[in-house]
């Protein structure tokens, strides 16, 4: 029996190269949606089988991800919020608001490569918005926008009994109408603190970092009663390696460079649909 499926899932057409990879390797394929999505089942070295195909996807817009074949199929999905779920990042969206984008998308795009801590690079970025009315939050609302994939993916692996958590470095604000109108079943953020309508710039302490949520994914694991090698984490940031390396599948989706670098296993082209492929779901499968 092989060991190890290699999944590779274009955004538009991945005909020729898996057909070229499954010749390489001599394994048949196995297409999970026509076209876009395949798996190929083979044993032996992986470090191999991953360098020749990689070798012959070249520049192609085509993610390849190789992993064991057993428990294959997760239980518990943790995903980051902001710039994976959402499209946005929520602090960027409310500086855009008020004039001062550039900065503070400086800060975010910073602190996300692991170039600053998070929590102190979140306070710095707050205190900009002291004073401010509580509208610019309903207002930076607005703007959410789902990342394409996140709703099928939420409702897909809740159908076939999954538990799903979102987890956010921003804010409650931000998250909880996320959760609801995905259907994850819990959501874990930061409280930013409000008094008389007006933001006070800072943030309830301790600040949801990239440990917290390691320890939420552990947490949630243990209440579920889910071993966590049988949770899929996604992230994009710094802030998501500790939960990324701590999941039974933590891939890194459209990830900062410092994360592409670090993580096991990365999409880099296709929707978050791609998350199903890694697990094993057909077309057939998905909940739109």
């Amino acid at each position: 029996m092989p060991s190890h499926v290699l999944t590779l899932i274009a955004a538009t057409d991945a005909r020729d190269a898996v057909n070229e990879i499954a010749n390489a390797i001599d394994a048949p394929i196995d297409w999970l949606t026509p076209n876009r999505a395949a798996d190929i089942f083979f044993g032996g070295e992986t470090a191999e089988i991953e360098t020749a195909a990689r070798r012959i996807l070249g520049d192609a817009a085509i993610d390849l991800v190789i992993q064991p074949v057993a428990n294959r199929r997760k239980s518990l999905l943790v995903a980051d919020m902001e710039s994976t779920v959402i499209h946005n990042e929520m602090l960027d969206e409310m500086a855009d608001l008020i004039g001062v984008r550039d900065r503070v998308a400086e800060i975010t795009r910073r602190g996300m490569n692991g170039e600053l801590d998070f929590a102190a690079s979140l306070r710095q970025r707050v205190a900009l918005f002291k004073g401010r009315p509580t509208t610019l939050l309903s207002e930076a609302a607005d703007r959410i926008r789902f990342t394409a994939g996140a709703r099928t993916l939420v409702r897909t692996m809740r159908r076939h009994g999954a538990r799903t958590v979102l987890l956010s470095g921003g804010f409650y604000v931000f998250s909880s109408p996320v959760r609801d109108s995905l259907g994850f079943d819990r959501d874990y953020a930061n409280d930013l603190l409000i008094a008389d309508e007006t933001i006070l710039g800072t943030v309830r302490e301790p600040i949801l970092d990239g440990a917290a949520k390691r320890d939420y994914l552990n947490q949630c694991a243990a209440e579920f009663g889910i071993a966590p090698a049988a949770s899929l984490a996604v992230g994009d940031g710094a802030n998501d390696l500790p939960m990324l390396h701590a999941a039974g599948l933590g891939v890194a989706f459209h990830a900062k460079p410092h994360v592409r670098e670090r993580a096991a296993h990365r999409i880099d082209h296709a929707d978050l649909t791609a998350l199903l492929y890694l697990q094993g779901y057909r077309a057939d499968d998905l909940v739109d």
